[in-house]
């Protein structure tokens, strides 16, 4: 028996109960979870911001050791130290084909799938998100398991799943922010910590973070801000006012608002970049007018898993870990059990912490 955190239906609350999983069949992995971090996405996945079959174990964000493999898998083997890629790519579909695996077209298809059940009744449980990460043990494709590299904390390396991925790609690879430029990053959790740290690294001059929190800015320097505003409807002034009247050269919106994305753009200067990270709902209508997008020039872009190729990215990622660029634990403001995480999900929606941290 395997202790999971399940969501029965689409806003009803999380169910802690024990659940059966099969042996790994062909192509697949058994996953003992050292870490999950508990991300904004699932917090969309229970309200119903983004669709996903139920019952469910949620939990996209893991780490953990190799428990026994399936015919087939060859990369890894029981013993090994592993992330969760929660959208592992194809290869085939036409995105893939363009090298932006980022966007698969199939990479959620295992999570229309039954993956186990519950211990109870036997009722069918699917895996959120493909990986199902809030459980002590997960059985998932082999395609969503990379090895982990060397010199990295095993529970720590389970933030890099999602939100180092997001925010460092975020910056790396979307908005291509360059050395000497200046960033805002709005929104100051798991994700936004991340981002603020990947500027630094991309030798950002002037990093400003945006938070609706005060209690944030301590996080937020720590992380690598080098000013800190407290959101208001005055915060793309203040922004223009740091950056001599201008405004930054890249925005990095990590909330999901239309008020913030809109706010974002606006801070940027003439010319500035802007990119979306946040997921937010359908009711969340960003305007413009035809006049100003041509005055402004400005670029406003989506940006789903920080346009990652975690097989790729992930070993840059451990490098800058091991070279003391990037602090992983820095991230975490709170180490909870699988019972904390409806009370991580009420501090989410407070705007209180940075990332939640379910240790097993």
């Amino acid at each position: 028996m395997v202790r999971a955190a399940v969501l029965p239906a689409v806003g009803a609350p999380l169910e802690i109960a024990e659940i059966d999983l099969p042996d790994p069949g062909p192509g697949q992995v058994r996953i003992r979870l050292a870490a999950a971090g508990v991300c904004h996405s699932d917090l969309s996945l229970t309200n119903g911001t983004m669709r996903v079959p139920v019952p469910a174990v949620l939990g996209h964000e893991g780490a953990g050791t190799v428990v026994a493999v399936g015919e087939d898998v060859a990369h890894i083997a029981p013993g090994d130290r592993v992330v969760l890629n929660w959208a592992p790519s194809c290869g085939t579909c036409h995105a893939c084909a363009l090298g932006e695996v980022w966007l698969c077209a199939n990479a959620l298809n295992g999570a229309a799938g039954v993956y186990a059940h519950r211990a109870s009744d036997g009722t069918d449980l699917h895996p959120g998100l493909n990986v199902a990460a809030f459980a002590e043990e997960t059985v998932v494709s082999a395609a969503c398991v990379l090895p982990l590299p060397d010199g990295i904390p095993l529970t720590d390396a389970a933030l890099l799943g999602c939100a180092v991925l997001t925010g460092c790609g975020a910056v790396h690879h979307s908005a291509r922010v360059r050395e000497g430029e200046t960033v805002a990053v709005f929104g100051v959790g798991g994700v936004g910590l991340s981002t603020l740290q990947a500027a630094r690294i991309a030798g950002a001059a002037k990093i400003v973070a945006v938070d609706v929190s005060p209690e944030k800015e301590e996080l937020a320097r720590a992380a690598g801000a080098t000013d800190y505003v407290v959101a208001s409807e005055n915060t793309a002034r203040e922004i223009r006012a740091l950056t001599g009247g201008q405004g930054v050269d890249v925005a990095v919106e990590c909330v999901g608002r239309a008020v913030t994305i809109r706010t974002a753009w606006e801070s940027t200067r003439r010319g500035g970049r802007t990119t979306v990270v946040g997921i937010g709902g359908k009711d969340q209508q960003v305007t413009f007018n035809a006049l100003e997008l041509f005055h402004w020039g400005r670029t406003l872009s989506g940006c789903v898993y920080g346009n990652s190729d975690p097989a790729k990215d992930l070993p840059v990622l451990a490098e800058h870990v091991r070279a003391g660029r990037l602090d992983l634990g820095a991230l975490v403001t709170e180490r909870i059990e699988l019972a904390g995480i409806p009370a991580a999900f009420e501090n989410m929606v407070a705007g209180k912490g940075g990332r939640a941290l379910v240790v097993f």
